[in-house]
This record gives structure tokens, C-alpha cells and sequence, in this order.
């Protein structure tokens, strides 16, 4: 038995398998050294890419990340491939293990496609005044995953970037002109050329509000002042003025307070409704 390990064809099938291995083995760590370089020059070629898109830093250090992981995994099945070990089994781990992954994570891998999104196509960016999922505020800080607002009463929202690229989000920042608008009621029976010209008047007086078309914004327009409205407790006068995105609130403010001074010190009544109750006893 002893002689049949130790006769010369063992001899001559193991120095073959030598051979051949040290000769994969060769090859394998030229590809080692060659897939190396080639990974290192692929990340800094993305980065410079994405930092030319002006793209936020955190993500393409994120995307960076996530090239070199899967590369080095492909090198990896390569080399493995090279020596003569059978990659089948490899793969199928590690597709197992992604699927695994990805549905344990589904929730944030779509976070992350979202603020990857958001990142890429900027439909809001950091300052911008936004309107979304029910809050309204200022953009604080956009993350990977998340998206921080801080609202004007000074709290701080997080919304998930999943459902900010997915869903309906208002940006009041987009334009630089925005339009206040307001409604009035005033009693049946009220002048109502009176009523627009003491509205004229007051909306002259605020260098704040745009008198007429500006050319810097195609859809800035003069003060406008109509009757919108026969309600049950009066008419309602709707007005509609254009001022810079930053003054909207101070605007805003302004119209209220003094059309209710300045129209009430001229007699003029805002009407509230009112309910009867008859009390009937049997």
C-alpha cells in the first residue's frame, strides 16, 4: 500500500498540482495587485465626479464606500476562481446573504435611494422654507436618510427621505416672489368700490408689496382685490398680493391688522355668524 503512495506516478501528479497551483497562485496575486489599483483608481474617479455634480459629501463618501465593498467582493470570487476552488457555492452565500439583508433593511434601503434622490436632483436644499407629511419649516440639514426641519416655533422635524422623493411636497423657496392671499367679509349691503379702494390704499402704502410686474419673475402681478364669495353671513372680499419670498409673513401680518384698523375706523363691519335659539316650553 505504502509503495503505491510513494511510486513514482503519485509523485509525478503531485509535483503536476504543485505546479499548476503555484502558477495560480502567481496569477492570483498579479490579479490581487491589479484589482487593488483598479479599485482605488475607480473610487477617487467617482469622487471626483460626484464632487463635480456638487453632490453632498456625505454621499458620495457613502457611494465610495459601497463600490469598494462590492469590488473587493468580485476580486475576491476572481481570486478564488483563479486557485481552482469551485465560486458557485460563494455566489450563492452571498446573494443569500443581500436578500436577507435587503429585506431586513427595506425600509431604510428606501431612505437611502430617497435621499440619494434628493441629493442628486435637489427639489429642496438646505435653507429652503418647505411644506411636507404635515409640517412646514425650514430645511435644517439633509441626510442620507433623513431629512431635518425646524419649524417656527423652534422644533425639529425628521422625516424619512422615502417618503419625501415619493411623495407631495411643497417648496416656497423655489421662487423668489410669493403671494399673500386673504379673505375679508364684510356685511351685505357694504360699498364695495369703497371697500376695494380703502384695500388699495393700504396695500400702496407697504414698500414691502409689489405694485406691478417685476422682471426677475414672469408671474408677479399688480395688488388684485375682487368679491369671491355671497356666504350666509356676508360677502367675502379676496385679496391677492405679491411681495419677496422673505417678507411673505410680514406681509401677511400687515394686510390682517390693518384692514381690520384702518376699515373698522371707517365703519365699515366684519359680520360673524350668528345663531337664534328659541326656547319653546310645553
Amino acid at each position: 500500500m505504502l509503495e503505491k503512495i510513494l511510486s513514482p506516478e503519485t509523485y509525478s501528479l503531485l509535483g503536476n498540482w504543485a505546479m499548476s497551483f503555484c502558477k495560480n497562485l502567481i496569477v492570483a496575486i498579479v490579479v490581487y495587485f491589479i484589482g487593488r489599483y483598479i479599485i482605488k483608481w475607480l473610487n477617487k474617479l467617482i469622487t471626483k465626479m460626484l464632487k463635480r455634480s456638487n453632490v453632498d459629501p456625505s454621499l458620495y463618501s457613502f457611494l465610495t464606500s459601497i463600490v469598494s465593498v462590492v469590488s473587493w467582493l468580485l476580486l475576491l470570487i476572481v481570486i478564488i476562481s483563479i486557485l481552482g476552488i469551485e465560486t458557485s457555492s460563494f455566489i450563492a452565500l452571498f446573494a443569500s446573504a443581500g436578500v436577507a439583508i435587503g429585506m431586513a433593511l427595506s425600509g431604510t434601503l428606501q431612505n437611502f435611494a430617497g435621499g440619494v434622490m434628493i441629493l442628486l436632483f435637489k427639489p429642496y436644499k438646505v435653507g429652503d422654507f418647505i411644506e411636507a407629511q404635515g409640517f412646514m419649516g425650514t430645511v435644517k440639514e439633509i441626510q442620507i436618510f433623513n431629512t431635518i426641519i425646524l419649524t417656527n416655533d423652534a422644533q425639529t422635524i425628521i422625516i424619512p427621505n422615502g417618503v419625501l422623493s415619493t411623495g407631495s411636497m411643497k417648496n416656497y423657496s423655489t421662487e423668489k416672489y410669493r403671494r399673500v392671499d386673504l379673505d375679508y367679509r364684510f356685511a351685505y349691503g357694504t360699498d364695495l368700490d369703497q371697500v376695494k379702494s380703502a384695500i388699495r390704499e393700504i396695500q400702496s402704502e407697504n414698500p414691502l408689496i409689489c405694485q406691478g410686474p417685476v422682471e426677475d419673475s414672469p408671474v408677479v402681478a399688480e395688488p388684485w382685490i375682487g368679491l369671491t364669495e355671497l356666504g350666509e353671513a356676508g360677502v367675502v372680499v379676496n385679496t391677492r398680493t405679491w411681495c419677496k419670498g422673505a417678507d411673505y409673513w410680514t406681509v401677511y401680518f400687515y394686510m390682517n391688522e390693518t384692514v381690520y384698523q384702518k376699515l373698522k375706523e371707517r365703519g365699515f363691519m366684519f359680520p360673524h355668524k350668528v345663531m337664534d335659539v328659541n326656547i319653546v316650553k310645553q
